[in-house]
C-alpha cells in the first residue's frame, strides 16, 4: 500500500498560487487550509496527493529542481495527435489563469510538452 503524502510548496502568495493550482490540476480547496499565510488542494477523487502552499519571505532565485508534468491526456498509450490538440487546449487556459509560456518542445513533428511558468515562476510541463 502506498504511503499518503503530500507535496509542500513556499509561496509568496499561498491562495493565489492554490487556486491557479487547483485549475491547472482539477483540484478544490482542502477545507481549513484557508488562512493568509497557508493554502492546500486536494484531488476530489481522493486518488492524489494534497498540495499545500506556505508563505516564505524569501522570492523564488533558482531553477526548481522538481516540477509538476500536467498530463492532459492521461495515462500512457495515447493518441499523441490527440495528446498535442489536448496539450493545446490545456496552455491557453493556463495563460490566462496567470501562466508563462517558455517554450515548446517536439519529438519530430509531434508536439512533446509545453513548457511554462506559474503566477510565480515556478517551471511545469504541460504534456
Amino acid at each position: 500500500m502506498a504511503i499518503y503524502w503530500t507535496l509542500g510548496c513556499d509561496a509568496d502568495d499561498p491562495q493565489r498560487i492554490a487556486a491557479f493550482w487547483a485549475l491547472a490540476l482539477g483540484y478544490v480547496k482542502e477545507p481549513g487550509f484557508d488562512e493568509p499565510d497557508n493554502a492546500s488542494i486536494v484531488d476530489p477523487a481522493g486518488r492524489g496527493p494534497a498540495i499545500g502552499f506556505l508563505k516564505v519571505p524569501e522570492g523564488k532565485s533558482a531553477k526548481n529542481r522538481m516540477h509538476i508534468d500536467v498530463r492532459v491526456a492521461g495515462p500512457g498509450h495515447w493518441d499523441m495527435v490527440e495528446r498535442a490538440r489536448l496539450i493545446q487546449q490545456k496552455v491557453p487556459e493556463l495563460v490566462v489563469a496567470g501562466a508563462t509560456v517558455l517554450r515548446e518542445e517536439w519529438y519530430g513533428d509531434t508536439l512533446g510538452h509545453v513548457v511554462m511558468q506559474d503566477p510565480e515562476g515556478n517551471e511545469f510541463c504541460v504534456a
